[in-house]
């Protein structure tokens, strides 16, 4: 019997902490490209991409992702999946983080983040509610799937995980197989977010479809939670996701002195429970994804 390949994916800069929390976090295009590539050398198969401005600020400029995509394409054969949360600034819209779907030149990701939950979130001193409805979720799921682009869908609790399989799949708009990561952890500061156990976790996983193959992982936020989850999900049958978007820390009291440092666990992890890392082509065929050119 084949062993199970576990694709791993590394999510190296969020929206929200930067280098005050960690000064070896990447902020810039160069910083992340070389960060995906000493990830995709430790084992990575997919790298998360948010992007920052010159200042190191969150931002959605099309013209900063297609510089970091092409920066790694230059680089490696990596799965490049942009994230289209809007940036964290006032002002910014749901509509904000789709700029680059609709940027021709923009150098295209295989796979785009597609937030699935109404959340509403509190950092530093503002408080913003994300609109991602049903219907902005439908319309941006079908234009990707138009686009070639391959939706993961993160879901923040239970009911958006229903909603994938109740409302965006009956509309058409998805491809098998599904790809989704379970968001536990955020409850800190967002409200309507399920926070992380073992016991959310496995009631997040028997919302899955039980009759085919559906790719999942969990982003598993905060120094607590992040090798644990990882770990769980693993085990559960599903992919690992790490990195300092989701974690700046490798031990109590020790900060991350590289994504790939934690890539390099996850890919112990996953060799000592006598599994297999794929890598980007093997992730690529995993979910139906065409090879890079």
């Amino acid at each position: 019997m084949a062993t199970r390949k576990v694709i791993i994916t590394v999510a190296q800069t969020g929206a929200f902490h930067g280098k005050e929390a960690n000064p070896n976090i990447p902020l810039q295009p160069e910083e992340i490209a070389q960060s995906a590539y000493d990830c995709y050398n430790a084992g990575a198969a997919i790298v998360h991409i948010h992007a920052r401005d010159t200042a190191g600020k969150s931002t959605n400029d099309p013209v900063v992702y297609s510089d970091i995509g092409s920066r790694i394409r230059a680089k490696c054969n990596v799965i490049l999946q942009y994230s289209t949360a809007p940036a964290n600034k006032a002002g910014t819209t749901a509509e904000d983080g789709m700029q680059l779907l609709y940027y021709k030149d923009l150098v295209k990701p295989e796979m785009c983040s597609l937030d699935c939950s109404l959340i509403g979130t509190s950092w530093a001193d503002r408080t913003f509610v994300y609109e991602w409805y049903r219907p902005f979720l439908i319309k941006y799921a079908q234009m990707m799937k138009d686009m070639g682009i391959k939706p993961e869908l993160e879901c923040f609790d239970p009911t958006s995980v229903e909603d994938v399989f109740n409302v965006l799949e009956p509309a058409g708009c998805l491809s098998d197989p599904v790809s989704l990561s379970f968001v536990m952890g955020m409850d800190k500061i967002s409200q309507g977010a399920i926070s992380f156990s073992e016991e959310n976790l496995d009631f997040m996983i028997k919302k899955l479809p039980r009759d085919r193959f559906v790719n999942f992982s969990t982003i598993s936020i905060g120094a607590k939670n992040h090798v644990p989850g990882m770990a769980m999900t693993i085990l559960k049958g599903g992919g690992a996701r790490v990195g300092m978007e989701d974690n700046i820390y490798y031990a109590p009291g020790r900060l991350l002195k590289s994504n790939a440092e934690m890539v390099e666990r996850a890919v112990r992890i996953i060799h000592e429970l006598g599994l297999e890392v794929a890598t980007p082509d093997e992730a690529r065929d995993i979910l139906h994804i065409p090879h890079s050119a």
